[in-house]
């Protein structure tokens, strides 16, 4: 995806809107917006790309307190389609005046969970029809959710405290295996490189998986470039 990338530009509230803004117009989507709660400051941190006005109504009436995109989307684990939420009264109390700010009650959150107990939640919208956002949710859903992973990583990374203790130990055979699937090896290649059995690639790969709180090799691999333990290649 060809945006802002977040694990060398400066830690800013503008590069973090100006990283929604790009997801927006890669995606064809109207809004977005992340929060996330540090696991140890229990400080909030959230940045969205709404109308100014709804972003105030939103405030002034406490919403995040019935938010359905925020209560019930943190306990998935899965991207959550919006229509899945009861039309209920919390539901109403969001989205009954939204369609006045231009915000669409249409929409898709994808929960991010790191290793330290962290969690995010990256929200878009899109106003069109069912049929056109089940075609492009269908489409982006693979970048969007790499993108969530990435804004959620570098807010994580702005955090001192959080920072510091999120240091995965690895072994040293776990980051020479990450390392090597960095430079695009794949655990056949890494297997024969070092002289190991695939199988025990698999094994440290899991292992490494596990430790940084990662869904998968890739994402494992990012992370552990942006916290220094291996080097980009």
């Amino acid at each position: 995806m060809d945006i802002i990338d977040l694990s060398v530009a400066a830690k800013t509230s503008e590069n973090y809107l100006g990283f929604l803004d790009q997801v927006c117009d890669r995606l064809e989507l109207d809004f977005a917006s992340y929060a996330t709660t540090s696991p140890m400051t229990g400080a909030v941190q959230g940045y969205a790309n709404y109308p100014d006005r709804w972003k105030m109504h939103y405030m002034q009436r406490n919403l995040h307190r019935v938010d359905p995109t925020i209560h019930k989307s943190a306990l998935s684990i899965a991207p959550v389609d919006w229509s899945r939420f009861e039309r209920d009264e919390k539901f109403k109390a969001v989205f009954f005046a939204a369609g006045d700010f231009g915000i669409s009650p249409q929409g898709l959150t994808v929960p991010i969970r790191g290793p330290y107990g962290d969690r995010g939640l990256l929200s878009v919208t899109r106003t069109c029809s069912r049929e056109e956002w089940d075609k492009l949710k269908r489409r982006v859903i693979g970048e969007l959710q790499v993108a969530a992973v990435h804004l959620h990583d570098a807010v994580m990374r702005s955090d001192v405290i959080s920072q510091a203790l999120r240091q995965p130990k690895l072994s040293r055979r776990e980051r020479e295996i990450l390392q090597w699937a960095a430079a695009g090896k794949s655990q056949t290649d890494i297997g024969d490189i070092l002289g190991i059995s695939h199988r025990t690639v698999e094994v440290h790969l899991r292992s490494a998986r596990e430790k940084m709180g990662a869904l998968s090799t890739v994402q494992a691999v990012g992370r552990a470039i942006g916290l220094g333990l291996i080097y980009p290649r």
